[in-house]
C-alpha cells in the first residue's frame, strides 16, 4: 500500500499532515478561472494565498473576486495519510530581487497568463549588463515561475526558476525556489546541488537545512537528513521540521544496526535478523522488475530508491500501518521479511507492486490518486480481474453506488473488507484502461496527472469519459471478459 498525494507536494517526504478543518476560498479570475487555496487574503495590489505549496501572491488586478468558505477541492486539502513539503518561506525576500519589483509583479500576469512578449522585452534590456536590468528579468521569470506553480505547471515553474537565476546566480530566493521544485519532482541529487549553492551564500540560513534534509531523506540517507533538521531547528524553531525530525529519528535509530548493501538502482537496508544472502537476492529481484516497469511505464527515476527489509514486529511498530497492509512505500520501500531465507514468488510479486508505487508516484510528481497507485501496481505484479470478477459484477447490481467508492483516498482507514473491494475494483479500471488500447493510454493519463490535471480531468482528456463512464466501462468489460 503505498501513501501518495495528490496536492502539490508531493513528494515523498516525511511530515505527516492533519485533515484540514478550515472551509477554502476560492479566487476567481477575471478570465473564469477558479484558483482554491484554503485561505485568501486582500492586501492593497496584491492578493495573497495559502496552498499546500506555501504562500502565493497574484496581483490583485487578475482577481474579478473571492469566494469565502467554499468546500475545499481535493487540490486544497491535506489529509493524514498524506505525505508533505511546503515551499520556502521566501517570499518576504523577493522585493530585493528587482527595485520595482511591485510593478513588474503586475505585468508579467496578464489575464490570467504569463504576458512573455514583456518577459522578453526585460531580457533584451537585461543583455546592457546593467545590474538592476538583470534584477527586472530575474524578477520577471520569478514571478512567472510563482504563478506556472500555483497552476500545477511543473516543467514551465522550473525553466522560468532556471532561467531567472541566470540574471541573478547568487540570489537566495532564487537558488531555494529551485531547489525547492527539483524536490517536487523527486529529483534529490539536482536539488542538492542547488542547496549547495545556496548555502555559500547563506550558510546559516534555516531554509537551506530544511530543504537539504528533505533531500538526503528522499536518498535514504537518515543520517545527513537527520543532521541538517537539526542544525535548522538550532537555527530557527519549526513545527514542521520537528514532526520531520521525529519520523526521521525514529526511523534511524531502528536501522542503526541495520546491515546496507545497494545496486545501480536501490539503497537497500536489512535487519540483522535477515540473511545476507536474502539481501542479495532482494536486490537482483528489484533490478530485474526495474527494466519491466521502466519499459512499460516509459520513465525512468533520477536517484537511487530506498529499501527497509523488517522483521514483522519492527514493521508494525515503525509504519503503524492497518493490518491488512502487507508492505508500504513512503518514498521507500518498507517490506517485512521475517523468516525468509530466499525471494519467494509471493515476495517478488510484492517488490514489483511496491516498485511501480516509485515510479508512479515520481513520474506523475505526487498526483495518483491511490486508486491508479494500487490499480497499476497490481496489474504490474500480474494480477488480474478473473478472480474477482464475479463478485464485483455482483457488487454492482445489488448497490452500483459502492463501485465508486475507491475512487476516494482515504483507503487507510478501510476496513479489511472494504479494502479488498478498493483493491479489486481499482484492478478492474486499469485492466479495462490498458486492455482496450495498450499501455498507451494509461501513459497518457500519468502524464497529464503530472501536469497538474485532476484525475478525472486527465480521464476527461485521454478517455473522454468520467468516474460514472469508467465504472460502466469497466463493468462491461468484466461481463465481456469473465461471465460465462
Amino acid at each position: 500500500m503505498a501513501q501518495t498525494q495528490k496536492t502539490c507536494m508531493t513528494l515523498l517526504f516525511a511530515l505527516l499532515l492533519t485533515a484540514a478543518t478550515t472551509p477554502a476560498d476560492t479566487i476567481v479570475l477575471k478570465n473564469g478561472k477558479r484558483i482554491a487555496a484554503l485561505s485568501v487574503t486582500r492586501e492593497g495590489d496584491k492578493v495573497s494565498y495559502e496552498t499546500q505549496s506555501g504562500t502565493l501572491i497574484l496581483p490583485s488586478s487578475l482577481v474579478d473576486h473571492i469566494e469565502r468558505g467554499g468546500v475545499p477541492s481535493a487540490e486544497g486539502q491535506a489529509d493524514a495519510t498524506k505525505l508533505s513539503l511546503k515551499q520556502p518561506e521566501a517570499e518576504a525576500s523577493t522585493a530585493a530581487l528587482s527595485p520595482v519589483a511591485s510593478e513588474i509583479e503586475k505585468r508579467v500576469i496578464q489575464n490570467g497568463e504569463v504576458d512573455r512578449n514583456y518577459v522578453a522585452q526585460l531580457e533584451v534590456e537585461a543583455h546592457s549588463g546593467q545590474a538592476v536590468a538583470n534584477q527586472n528579468a530575474a524578477m520577471a521569470h520569478h514571478v512567472a515561475s510563482q504563478f506556472e506553480l500555483a497552476h500545477s505547471e511543473m516543467d514551465l515553474a522550473l525553466a522560468d526558476a532556471r532561467t531567472a537565476l541566470t540574471y541573478a546566480p547568487e540570489n537566495l530566493v532564487l537558488l531555494l525556489d529551485v531547489a525547492y521544485l527539483y524536490l517536487r519532482s523527486s529529483e534529490y541529487t539536482q536539488s542538492l546541488d542547488y542547496l549547495e549553492r545556496a548555502r555559500r551564500v547563506a550558510p546559516e540560513d534555516p531554509e537551506v537545512s530544511k530543504l537539504a534534509g528533505w533531500a538526503y531523506y528522499g536518498l535514504n540517507k537518515m543520517d545527513r537528513a537527520v543532521a541538517e533538521w537539526k542544525h535548522a531547528e538550532s537555527l530557527r524553531p519549526d513545527a514542521e521540521i520537528e514532526a520531520a525530525l521525529q519520523k526521521a529519528q525514529r526511523d534511524k535509530e531502528e536501522e542503526q544496526q541495520y546491515r546496507e548493501n545497494e545496486s545501480s538502482h536501490f539503497m537497500l537496508r536489512y535487519s540483522g535478523g535477515s540473511e545476507p544472502l536474502l539481501a542479495r537476492d532482494v536486490l537482483r529481484t528489484l533490478e530485474k522488475h526495474y527494466g519491466a516497469i521502466e519499459s512499460e511505464l516509459n520513465y525512468t527515476p533520477p536517484d537511487s530508491i530506498g529499501v527497509i527489509l523488517y522483521t514483522q514486529q519492527a514493521f508494525a511498530d515503525i509504519t503503524q500501518a492497518p493490518a491488512w497492509v502487507g508492505a508500504l512505500n513512503d518514498g521507500r520501500i518498507r517490506v517485512p521479511v521475517h523468516g525468509l531465507v530466499d525471494v519467494t514468488p509471493e515476495l517478488s510479486r510484492v517488490l514489483k507492486h511496491e516498485l511501480t508505487h516509485s515510479f508512479v508516484q515520481q513520474k506523475t510528481r505526487g498526483r495518483a490518486p491511490t486508486w491508479i497507485q494500487e490499480g497499476l501496481a497490481q496489474w504490474m505484479e500480474g494480477r488480474r480481474s478473473d478472480v474477482t470478477a464475479t463478485a464485483l459484477l455482483a457488487i454492482f447490481r445489488s448497490n452500483p453506488e459502492l463501485t465508486a467508492t475507491h475512487y476516494g483516498d482515504n483507503w487507510m482507514k478501510l476496513s479489511n473488507e472494504d479494502a479488498a473491494m478498493a483493491y479489486a475494483w481499482s484492478l478492474a479500471n486499469i485492466e479495462f484502461i490498458i486492455r482496450s488500447d495498450g499501455s498507451t493510454d494509461m501513459d497518457r493519463i500519468l502524464s497529464r496527472l503530472a501536469e497538474g490535471d485532476t484525475p478525472e480531468a486527465a480521464l476527461r482528456a485521454v478517455l473522454h469519459s468520467n468516474y460514472a463512464e469508467l465504472t460502466h466501462d469497466t463493468v462491461e468489460y468484466l461481463k465481456k471478459s469473465y461471465s460465462n
